[in-house]
């Protein structure tokens, strides 16, 4: 009986002794993240970031042809910089993974989430994200600048038999810019943050609108153009807080529309057509946004994170061909 309890008590010593590894995972990984992210604010203040690069590039451009733009250029040029929501958005991340360990479902999860802003915080990967604001930019000035990144707006809606939604569509959706919003009928409708909300103003001047547009949910969801956030890095650049409010509601929606027999199209059950020149980051990104799209689809939740790997470096191509990549004419 003695030798059992003396056996009994070395295992429990030895149990004890051994750390989680997971927690150990996530106690080196806590330093690379935010070491990637510094590096990341230093790039971009100092314009090494290309498409940062060219948001200020183009803003400094449209501000010449339309003073009255000032208001959101400056929003935008926020974007070049780490004072951007996105940037923003990122450290707020980090920090709650550091400060906050209970708003986790499992350590995994909190070591995932980690994971996630390490490769976000990749410069040519983020790089590729700013080239939703730049193309809004690009839309802006009629065509005079190229869009980046992405096809022209035409041949996009074409390919997805698209709805155009207007200048910054690219924006909708993405929860740095604003969010969804219910009406008194419990419809869900888009609303810009601060200056953001002059796009809207943009859009009614020029169709000459006597009142304002209002972007529904289902209705954005079923005929949305192309975006990076929504195609490409919807798992990287939301918070797992952010993935599971975007969860609820399709979910709300879809239930709403079956229970008067409509028929509820989603608006990330596919990959839309419209990039180009993307980086290898990308492609690892969309790749495992493909994955998590396919174990959402089977669990009916958008919550749950698909594993990330280590983002390797990679340089930009950069080609002014108007078929396959390159920069792009906005109109």
């Amino acid at each position: 009986m003695q030798k059992i309890t003396i056996a009994f008590v070395a295992i429990i010593l030895l149990l004890t002794g051994c750390g989680d590894p997971v927690m150990d995972q996530i106690n080196k990984q806590i330093p690379l993240t935010e070491k990637q992210l510094s590096q990341l604010a230093e790039s971009l203040d100092s314009g090494n970031v290309r498409n940062a690069l060219l948001i200020k590039q183009y803003a400094d451009t449209l501000e010449k042809k339309n003073a009255s733009y000032t208001p959101l250029l400056n929003e935008f040029r926020k974007d070049a910089s780490s004072e951007g929501p996105m940037f923003k958005a990122l450290t707020e991340r980090l920090e709650l993974v550091k400060s906050q360990p209970q708003m986790f479902a499992s350590s995994q999860a909190r070591f995932e989430e980690l994971l996630n802003i390490f490769q976000a915080a990749n410069p040519s990967l983020y790089s590729d994200a700013l080239s939703d604001p730049l193309n809004v930019l690009a839309d802006l000035s009629q065509g005079e600048l190229p869009r980046v990144n992405a096809l022209s707006k035409e041949q996009s809606m074409r390919a997805n038999n698209a709805q155009d939604f207007g200048y910054g569509e690219q924006l909708i959706g993405n929860p740095a810019y604003g969010q969804w919003q219910n009406d008194n009928s419990g419809t869900s409708f888009w609303v810009w943050y601060g200056m953001y909300r002059i796009l809207d103003d943009v859009f009614d001047d020029a169709f000459d609108r006597k009142r304002k547009r209002r972007i529904y949910y289902n209705q954005w969801g079923k005929s949305r153009n192309y975006s990076y956030y929504s195609d490409f890095g919807r798992t990287r650049y939301s918070s797992p807080t952010q993935l599971r409010k975007q969860t609820q509601l399709d979910t709300r929606t879809r239930k709403s529309f079956e229970s008067k027999g409509q028929k509820f199209t989603s608006a990330y059950s596919k990959n839309r057509t419209g990039a180009s020149s993307m980086s290898s980051q990308s492609k690892t990104a969309q790749a495992s946004a493909n994955r998590f799209r396919s174990n959402t689809k089977a669990k009916s939740t958008y919550a749950k994170s698909s594993k990330s790997t280590t983002a390797k470096n990679a340089s930009f191509r950069n080609s002014r061909s108007s078929t396959s990549r390159g920069v792009r004419r906005g109109k």
